[in-house]
């Protein structure tokens, strides 16, 4: 008799069925490892950032506590640097320029958009033009600026020569009308800049500073050709390059007295831009010279100036000579009389160059830089203490102790001389009086 039953199912059926259910898992476990080996291979090293970490540049790390947890050896340190800086410069008067005018070449070509500087070259190097340019005006009041953009093999004017820095700032301001494109040319750039400085006095100084950072170079012909131009026009030209040194970079700055710097990292391109802020010092050819002339060796000559008027803001309104424009406030000129905007320029009615005072004042103390501070090593070195217990320009009280684990340039007892009325002052105010007012305060030179 047969009787329906499970028994009657057929184990070989329900065997294959059990090893194909045990096929596709030992499948599906094969696929699962392969896929984390594959995410294990895209993992990045414990020791390498991630992309989100590397847009910040960690500049906490540099700074180093002491002993007792302070920052205040960082900063004596950093004081040291500008200490020795600051010695190495030349301390007699030398003869240098304080009227100048400067054609600021930045390249615009696509290898500006290079991550090696963060975010950007191209936004790097717009923001250290920001404060190149109000740093150059306020060292250099007499001074004038242009601004010539280098993209797609051609050069564009951006900004025409200015001694307003608000006007240079405006022109660099907007990067949708600065965006990289193409390639870059430094003989039609060159040959732009020297072009809107052909008709500039022999008294001032004619500047090229170039921000470079490709490196290729499309001209159309040859730029030695260029190069003997500005040697014959005495046009000084400076490089920053930002990828690598090219020979050609070299030849320009070598052969026009100018200099050229590769910048390392983003501190030493400021640290390069920063160091073209003073006038450079003329180098004249030596008098027993045959070649000696005036183009390449300029005698000393008086340079005529005129003093404005400044006119009120509540002046009747009247239009200017340099944009046509209906001011109320304004200077006049103290030859035509016509009215202009800013000072310092030259009239466009007689030609003449009108500054300020203060200005001329300014730029006097390039001509005759204050001598460095000497640091004081110990007590020894002071008569009285009791005589001079505080510094001499903040009244500042001195330290009675001496401190250790003084670094090099500094005083161990917070003490610097000047080396002509021998008057101690503090750190504070030896880079105040350096960097700034550049007049001592005890002999008032």
């Amino acid at each position: 008799m047969n009787v329906d039953s499970d028994s009657d199912i057929s184990i070989s059926d329900y065997e294959e069925n059990e090893a194909g259910v045990s096929r596709s898992r030992t499948k599906g476990k094969k696929k699962a490892t392969d896929k984390r080996k594959k995410d294990k291979a895209k993992r990045k090293p414990k020791d390498q950032a991630y992309t989100w970490e590397a847009n910040f540049a960690r500049s906490w790390e540099t700074v180093q506590e002491d002993e007792g947890g302070s920052l205040q050896g960082a900063v004596n340190d950093w004081m040291a640097r500008g200490r020795r800086k600051r010695l190495l410069q030349p301390q007699n008067a030398i003869r240098r320029t304080i009227i100048r005018h400067m054609v600021l070449l930045i390249d615009l070509s696509s290898s500006m958009m290079d991550r090696d500087m963060r975010p950007t070259r191209f936004a790097v190097t717009l923001q250290y033009a920001r404060e190149f340019v109000l740093e150059w005006f306020d060292q250099n009041p007499l001074g004038q600026m242009a601004v010539v953009g280098m993209r797609a093999g051609v050069g564009e004017r951006i900004c025409d020569m200015s001694g307003n820095p608000q006007d240079v700032l405006k022109s660099i301001s907007d990067r949708h009308k600065l965006e990289p494109i193409g390639e870059p040319s430094l003989q039609n750039s060159i040959e732009m800049a020297r072009n809107s400085m052909n008709h500039l006095p022999t008294h001032s100084s004619r500047e090229i500073l170039i921000v470079f950072g490709s490196l290729t170079t499309c001209d159309p012909g040859n730029i030695h050709d260029t190069l003997d131009e500005c040697v014959k026009n005495r046009i000084r030209i400076s490089i920053v390059a930002l990828a690598a040194e090219m020979k050609i970079c070299r030849d320009l700055c070598d052969k026009t007295g100018g200099q050229f710097g590769v910048a390392l990292n983003e501190g030493h391109f400021k640290d390069l831009l920063f160091e073209l802020v003073p006038p450079p010092a003329q180098r004249t050819l030596p008098r027993s010279s045959a070649a000696v002339s005036s183009s390449t060796n300029p005698a000393a000559d008086l340079i005529m100036m005129g003093f404005p008027t400044r006119l009120p803001d509540t002046s009747p309104p009247s239009f200017c000579v340099c944009h046509s424009e209906l001011r109320s406030k304004g200077f006049l000129c103290p030859r035509c009389l016509a009215k202009i905007c800013d000072v310092p320029t030259d009239c466009d009615i007689c030609g003449l160059m009108i500054v300020s005072s203060p200005h001329l004042a300014r730029s006097y103390h390039h001509l005759f830089p204050v001598k460095p501070y000497s640091a004081v090593a110990s007590f020894d070195n002071v008569a009285d203490p009791s005589t001079s217990p505080s510094c001499h320009a903040c009244s500042k009280i001195f330290p009675t102790t001496a401190l250790h684990n003084i670094v090099d340039g500094m005083s161990a007892i917070g003490r610097y001389r000047c080396p002509d009325c021998e008057t101690d002052f503090c750190s504070d105010c030896d880079v105040f009086v350096h960097d700034m007012i550049h007049c001592c305060p005890g002999c008032g030179e």
